[in-house]
């Protein structure tokens, strides 16, 4: 995992070579390459590639640019993520150097080609370094100076690059004006946030770096020691905060733009919160800016925030005071998703002042009463809130953000206090606190407080940006009463809904005590103190045309009720008919939006039977993904419709819990089993247990005594396996296969091929969309054929691709005759004979490939190919035209 967040890497991205001339004060290690880089409609960018000496041995790699005419301009130093290079932060480098700045950019010690000890922004290291490289900005004859002969220089950065912005700024006067994201204030509450060793993070953070020899011995030493007592000391704190933005709190002047991931579990809404409060108190302007996502949310804002960095710059490195540099706060605020294209809804809530984290309290009364907590042996199992280092990917990073996401508390492991439901809508913006009395059996508890919002029914609770709150109890043997800061959001709870105060004695995320002990837990004072912060108002949302329209459609609609007397539902009724057909599809289409005649899927009609493995195939752009997303109820169509067992589908369907699905894999937590993944899994669902027929899955799966294995060990033909065991929880009427065989060599193929034909095989139905022809002909009974969004031909595999042919077996070892024997005894079987790799089987007209393939399975016959491969290849572009 990397440090740099996933999409404010791409805010902070940048080019690899850059221009840099000579400077007295660094020696320059290298020659300098000059590159001119530029499109038809763009001015060119010139960059200059140059290896600078920072003295002791270490040698940093730089990238200069600068466009337009010549002239002297502001310069911005663009740092990087934890375990990236300069090559990071290109595109934003040119991005600047088009619109009138001269930019540096370079790897930081120990990452890219530069060279040296990874230091964690050490003053006498990383902060040294980057005074080294404003030294030669000011020789540079592009660069603006200051009347005192200063170079005008801001910085940017985001996680290690945003902390070395503000390191920078502390210690070197000439640095005029930063923008630093997600990152640090204070390293050591981030890492050891009140006494509680953050160990996952601590551990990514490390083998990203390349592992502890990389980094600079006492750091080596200290994480040795940390990790392998799980609990943090004093020289350890010390270390950190020597390191971090803090320690300079008092001199750090300049304006300051801070951003911060609403959904990070590792650098916090607090870290930001700290800034402001220090560099506010300097006198200094600061902005702050509460962005969707962080290192566990991914990146939805990447534009917005670049635009708004280089407004920063405009504003206090050009001093064009007409530009506007944003609201004093802003957050982003999630208004669902849309249903065209599973994009989160964002829209802004601002304020003039920032409000911080305690604006606006008022008291949520919470019920519940002494509660004992087991802190269990090794603290395992651990509770689950955040996943680190994976939020970053696609749509786990989108469900995070709108705090969605997998939470996980074990019984007896936790105390839960509930309010009443809330008579409106609360908006919690900041930290709610609450204070307990908590008793251990030891000298110390180590607890871990979240506030969940609960449904009216109960049934579904959400984990605000999937955010916790450790807290070490210090002399707890003797009862003591602590008030807990629960983790910074900003969330609304809509009326109905109930606010639950969860204190977990184990933490994915953290190191818990080793040794046994149970806690007492009970409330003190009023309740939950929630932050409101009233000044901040949302934006309305942006209007889509139908709000236009509707009030006209509407009045259209109560005339034409008036008239005709006729009631219309919401969505049709189920078809007593189809109720043992897992899937009927009649004209269905959907047009893209922004063409009124080009059509994803155009008037598509199939139908599919129990039992069947119907295969779904068509070039690139034939509207296969459309037709399965809109099957899942993902995507709405504009005509027709689709049926599972006679029930209409819409999105959240009740209908679609008969249906499983495998896109595009599956994340799993590395160091757990496989079945515990499963069990995970089936466990967020809210479901129960027995209901999930786990072991029926695992059997068709065929994963076998790996399940005991932590996943970090499977193949991908493993993972493959795995998560396709992980749709099949629930035995799902209607199994839905995406690809499944990417990336799996031919005895995973045949491997994955018998999951299907067992899974179908007890009148299941199977649905497998595949590029791959060959495999689909062994695997499949019928199949639906797709090009430019129309059907081109549906049935039977045999009936598309013809039957009666000799088929070459080819098998993983030689066939003993008494195997032949009992082949050619197999029902449509004409004759077989051993071949060189496996058999010549002759088919019965009517006989086809796929029933073939199902009896060798059942015969345990190691079937790696059936051919000729050729043949439904040559059906297929003669149905298409040759356009695959």
């Amino acid at each position: 995992m990397d440090l740099r967040l996933p999409g404010v890497r791409g805010l902070l991205r940048g080019p690899r070579r850059m221009l840099a001339a000579a400077a007295a004060v660094v020696v320059l290690a290298g020659a300098g390459t000059w590159t001119a880089v530029a499109s038809d409609d763009t001015p060119p960018v010139r960059r200059t590639d140059r290896v600078m000496s920072m003295g002791g041995g270490v040698r940093i790699d730089t990238s200069y640019f600068t466009s337009g005419s010549a002239g002297r301009r502001p310069a911005v130093l663009l740092a990087h993520g934890f375990g990236g290079s300069k090559d990071d932060v290109r595109q934003q480098a040119e991005d600047l150097a088009r619109d009138g700045y001269a930019v540096l950019t370079w790897s930081a010690r120990g990452f890219g080609h530069s060279t040296g000890k990874i230091g964690v922004n050490d003053p006498k290291g990383e902060v040294a370094d980057v005074s080294r490289l404003i030294d030669w900005l000011a020789k540079q004859p592009q660069v603006r100076l200051d009347k005192a002969g200063d170079p005008r220089v801001g910085m940017a950065g985001a996680s290690y690059g945003g902390a070395v912005s503000l390191l920078a700024a502390g210690y070197d006067h000439r640095v005029d004006a930063i923008a630093p994201s997600i990152t640090y204030w204070n390293l050591a509450d981030a890492l050891l946030p009140n006494g509680v060793y953050k160990k996952l993070w601590a551990g990514i953070f490390f083998n990203e770096g390349g592992g502890c020899a990389r980094f600079e011995p006492a750091l080596c030493r200290m994480y040795d020691r940390v990790a392998e007592s799980g609990k943090p000391d004093a020289a350890a704190r010390k270390l950190l905060e020597e390191r971090s933005p803090s320690a300079v709190a008092d001199r750090i002047k300049v304006p300051t733009l801070l951003t911060q991931g609403q959904t990070d579990s590792l650098f916090t809404l607090a870290q930001s919160d700290a800034a402001e409060k220090a560099i506010h108190a300097n006198g200094a302007p600061v902005d702050v800016d509460w962005i969707a996502g962080g290192h566990d949310g991914g990146d939805m804002e990447t534009g917005r925030v670049q635009a708004r960095v280089t407004a920063w710059f405009d504003r206090y490195l050009k001093g064009d005071k007409g530009v506007d540099t944003g609201p004093a706060f802003r957050s982003t605020r999630t208004g669902g998703v849309d249903s065209t294209d599973g994009a989160a809804q964002l829209r802004g809530a601002t304020a003039d002042t920032y409000p911080g984290l305690e604006s606006g309290r008022r008291t949520i009364a919470l019920r519940g009463g002494e509660q004992h907590v087991t802190n269990p042996p090794g603290s395992s199992p651990p509770g689950v809130s955040a996943l680190p280092g994976l939020g970053g990917s696609g749509g786990l990073a989108q469900l995070s953000s709108l705090g969605v996401g997998v939470s996980l508390d074990f019984p007896g492991q936790y105390a839960a206090f509930d309010s009443a439901p809330v008579g409106g809508d609360l908006q919690i913006t900041g930290s709610p606190t609450a204070t307990v009395h908590v008793t251990s059996t030891s000298e110390d508890a180590v607890l871990f407080g979240k506030v969940y919002d609960v449904s009216p029914d109960g049934g579904r609770q959400v984990l605000p940006s999937q955010l916790v709150a450790p807290v070490r109890v210090a002399g707890a043997k003797s009862g003591k009463d602590v008030t807990v800061t629960l983790p910074s959001v900003d969330h609304e709870v809509q009326k109905g809904h109930r606010l639950r105060l969860v204190l977990a004695s184990t933490d994915l995320g953290y190191a818990s005590p080793a040794a046994p002990a149970t806690y007492t837990v009970s409330l003190k004072g009023g309740g939950l103190s929630v932050p409101t912060a009233p000044a901040v108002d949302t934006a309305a949302a942006p209007l889509p045309a139908w709000v236009w329209w509707l009030p006209a459609a509407g009045a259209a609609a109560a005339l034409a009720l008036l008239v005709t007397g006729r009631r219309r539902t919401a969505a049709p009724g189920p078809d007593p008919e189809l109720a043992e057909v897992p899937l009927q599809i009649t004209d269905l289409s959907k047009r893209y939006a922004k063409s009124a005649d080009r059509y994803a899927v155009r008037e598509l009609s199939f139908r599919v039977e129990k039992g069947q493995v119907l295969g779904l195939l068509g070039p690139n752009g034939a509207g296969k993904t459309t037709t399965l997303r809109m099957l899942m109820g993902l995507i709405r169509p504009d005509g027709g419709e689709i049926r599972v067992f006679g029930h209409a589908i819409r999105p959240g369907a009740p209908v679609l819990s008969r249906v499983g699905a495998f896109v595009e894999g599956a994340g799993f937590l590395p160091h757990l089993s496989g079945r515990e993944n499963l069990e995970l899994y089936w466990r967020a669902t809210g479901r129960p247990a027995g209901d999930a027929h786990l072991e029926e899955a695992l059997e068709i799966a065929g994963l076998g005594d790996a399940l005991a294995r932590a996943v970090r060990t499977y193949s991908q033909g493993m993972r493959q396996r795995l998560a396709i065991a992980q749709a099949m929880l629930g035995l799902p009427d209607l199994l839905i296969l995406d690809e499944p065989t990417n990336g799996l060599d031919p005895p995973q193929i045949r491997e994955m091929r018998e999951v299907m034909i067992r899974y179908a095989a007890a009148g299941r139905t199977v649905i497998v969309s595949s590029h791959l022809l060959a495999e689909v002909e062994q695997s499949c009974t019928h199949l639906v054929v797709m090009d430019r969004g129309r059907l081109v031909q549906a049935g039977p595999v045999a009936q598309i691709v013809g039957s009666g042919d000799t088929l070459l077996v080819g098998t993983a070892a030689p066939v003993e005759e008494p195997v032949v024997e009992k082949v050619a005894a197999l029902p449509g079987v004409a004759s077989a004979v051993r071949a060189e790799g496996g058999l010549l089987v002759r088919l019965e007209a009517e006989a086809s490939a796929p029933r073939l393939v199902a009896e060798l399975v059942r015969l345990d016959i190691p079937v790696e190919s059936v051919g000729p491969h050729r043949r439904l290849e040559d059906a297929f572009l003669t149905l298409i035209g040759g356009t695959a």
